[in-house]
Parts: C-alpha cells; sequence; structure tokens
C-alpha cells in the first residue's frame, strides 16, 4: 500500500517538476539556443527528434494498404522471446486488420460514384429541358448577333455569314 502510494506521489511530484521546467524555459530563451548552437550531443538528439517527427507526418500523410498494423505487429512481435512469439496473443496480434468506417472500405469506388452521380445530373437536366433552353438562349442569341451585322454592316453581309449552305 505504502509502495503504490508513493509511486503515485512521485509520479505527480515529476508532474509538477516537468510543468515548471516547461513554463519557465522556453526554446526561444538566449541560453538554451546558445547551447544547442555549441553542443553537440544536443544537436544531434534535436535532429534525431525531427527525423522522427517527419516520419510520423509522413506516415500520416500517405495512404496505406490495410495490412499496415500487421506487418507492424508482425515486426514486434519478432524481436519478443521465442516463447513469448509462440503465444495465441501474437498470432492473433499477427493477423489483426483495422476496423473501417463504411466511408473508408467504399473509398476505392469514389470514381465510380462520381462517374454515376454526373451520368444522373445529366439524366436530370435533360428531363427538366435545361439543355432545350440551353438551345434556345444559343438560337436567340445567333438571331441578336445576326440582326447586329444587318444592321451595322448590311443585310448581304449578315445573310453571307449566317446563312449555311448544305
Amino acid at each position: 500500500m505504502w509502495a503504490a502510494k508513493a509511486k503515485t506521489c512521485c509520479r505527480q511530484l515529476r508532474d509538477r517538476v516537468l510543468r515548471l521546467l516547461a513554463d519557465s524555459f522556453t526554446p526561444d530563451q538566449h541560453w538554451i539556443q546558445n547551447h544547442i548552437a555549441n553542443c553537440p550531443r544536443c544537436q544531434r538528439r534535436l535532429a534525431h527528434l525531427g527525423n522522427v517527427e517527419l516520419a510520423i507526418s509522413l506516415l500520416k500523410s500517405q495512404p496505406h494498404n490495410l495490412d499496415l498494423l500487421m506487418r507492424a505487429n508482425t515486426q514486434a512481435i519478432g524481436v519478443l522471446k521465442h516463447c513469448l512469439r509462440t503465444t495465441a496473443e501474437a498470432e492473433r496480434l499477427r493477423n489483426i486488420r483495422p476496423d473501417l468506417s463504411i466511408i473508408e472500405r467504399c473509398s476505392r469506388y469514389k470514381h465510380s460514384f462520381a462517374k454515376v452521380a454526373a451520368c444522373i445530373a445529366i439524366a436530370v437536366l435533360m428531363k427538366s429541358g435545361t439543355f432545350s433552353s440551353a438551345r434556345m438562349f444559343e438560337s436567340k442569341g445567333q438571331k441578336a448577333v445576326e440582326h447586329y451585322y444587318a444592321s451595322n454592316a448590311g443585310e448581304d453581309i449578315a445573310r453571307d455569314i449566317f446563312t449555311t449552305n448544305a
């Protein structure tokens, strides 16, 4: 009982000390920047920390196969003692796959869904008469341009431009 209570007190004390240090020492302080500039060991540690953060951000930003969890577990199990590698729990971890939401499961069909939606949209527009209205606007626009040429350039020139010879 006393040992558990002591561990809790130690953990709380460590948390408080870390919070105090975090509040009082920021990376912007001049002496910290000078130390890092002159200490090769700290430079290496910060570089390694940067590499780890970069690797994690790359992992998050790129899509992975569904077997990534299974492969990672297999690698982690490989470093365990032989007696632990052969347990039922280890076998279950080797074969585990992530549970995907319905959106993630259907994401490979997103292009097909988009094509079907485009076809449906075209069919609805055709049914509602939007395309026939566009043709009507086009013919009225052509008549307006034809009238403009007739009034400004002459009837014979407008007739030559807009009359189709089949």
